[in-house]
């Protein structure tokens, strides 16, 4: 299989997700394969109904940023797969993916049968 097409949009995906990432979130300096979010500055002393708007802000970009890692941490992975020549290979059975399931998910590790594995 020729994985020129798909390392060119992982990379791109790639991108795409880190610069979503910093948006919202910075890397954990203690893990940097981790992101948290980052809170809301206001700059002032907030009032209890401008504090409980921004932990709501904060609850939501956290789990936005919880989403985009996962997909980020996804993306990553089929690189490394492309590099180490075993991409496009079902991670259960060891036959090849689909190519029309790799177009819809470049970064998928399993054929169509095992999607849910």
């Amino acid at each position: 299989m020729n994985t020129d097409h798909f390392l060119a949009r992982l990379t791109e995906e790639k991108a795409t997700l880190e610069a979503e990432l910093q948006t919202i979130g910075r890397r954990n300096p203690e893990n940097p394969n981790d992101w948290e979010a980052l809170p809301q500055e206001t700059g002032q002393e907030a009032d209890r109904n401008d504090a409980a708007d921004l932990i709501s802000h904060y609850e939501d970009n956290t789990a936005i940023l919880k989403d985009l890692e996962i997909r980020y941490n996804e993306v990553l992975a089929a690189l490394t797969r492309i590099e180490n020549g075993t991409y496009g290979t079902c991670a259960v059975t060891g036959e090849p993916i689909e190519e029309a399931r790799l177009e819809a998910d470049p970064a998928a590790r399993t054929c169509k049968t095992h999607i849910n594995a």
